[in-house]
C-alpha cells in the first residue's frame, strides 16, 4: 500500500465523528497492522452494508428491509409515534427498551445558522402520520438543545389541527443533551415522566 493510499484512507477516517487528524491515523496504521483481522472483514462489511442497507419509507430508520422491522412489528403500539432528530436517537431509545410504541426520524433540527427549514426535514410526512384515526400520541423525543426544542414548538403548532395529544421528553434529559449520549435509565426516565407541549 502507498503512502498516498494510506493518506486517502486517514482522509476519509478523519470525518467520521470523533475522529480527528491524529486519532484517523492511529485507526488508519491500526487497521493496516491487522489487515487480515481488521481490515479485510471491515471492509466486507461496509460493502455488505452499502448494498443491503435502506432508510424505511415509513419511519426513516436504517434497515436491511423497506419498511424496517420496527415499522412490521405487529406488537408495537399503533396508537403513539415518538419522534427524533435522526436514527443514532432511535437507536438509543430502543437500547432502553422502554419504548413499545412506533418512530417518525425527522433527519436533523431546524436550525437558521446552519440554512435548515421545515422543508428539509419529514415534518410533512409526520403531519400526515398523525392523522391517522389510529395515532392518538405524538411524543417530540427531540435534544433539549436550543435547535431540538425549537423544531418540536414548530412541530406542535403543526400538529395542532390532528386529533393528537402532544408531549415532550421531561425529567433526566440535561439541558444541551443529545440522545445518543445518554444511558438506557435517563431515557427510560424521560420517556416515563413525558410532558403536555404547550
Amino acid at each position: 500500500m502507498a503512502a498516498t493510499e494510506i493518506e486517502q484512507l486517514i482522509q476519509i477516517l478523519s470525518k467520521l465523528p470523533g475522529l480527528g487528524p491524529r486519532s484517523a491515523r492511529r485507526a488508519a496504521l491500526h487497521l493496516v497492522k491487522k489487515k487480515e483481522v481488521l481490515l479485510s472483514p471491515l471492509s466486507h462489511a461496509l460493502q455488505r452494508v452499502e448494498e443491503t442497507v435502506k432508510t424505511c419509507s415509513t419511519c426513516g430508520n436504517l434497515d436491511a428491509t423497506d419498511p424496517c422491522t420496527i415499522c412490521t412489528d405487529g406488537r408495537r403500539d399503533d396508537s403513539v409515534i415518538c419522534v427524533v432528530q435522526d436514527v443514532a436517537d432511535l437507536w438509543a431509545l430502543e437500547r432502553s427498551n422502554s419504548f413499545k410504541g412506533r418512530y417518525h426520524v425527522l433527519g436533523g433540527t431546524l436550525s437558521a445558522l446552519d440554512g435548515i427549514g421545515p422543508e428539509d426535514l419529514k415534518i410533512d410526512t409526520l403531519v400526515n402520520r398523525a392523522q391517522s384515526s389510529l395515532v392518538t400520541e405524538v411524543i417530540l423525543a427531540t435534544s433539549a438543545t436550543v435547535d431540538g426544542q425549537t423544531t418540536a414548538h414548530y412541530i406542535a403548532d403543526c400538529l395542532e389541527n390532528c386529533d393528537v395529544s402532544v408531549s415532550g421528553l421531561a425529567h433526566g434529559v440535561p439541558v444541551g443533551g443529545e440522545l445518543d449520549y445518554l444511558d438506557d435509565g435517563t431515557l427510560s426516565a424521560a420517556l416515563s415522566a413525558r410532558r403536555k407541549m404547550e
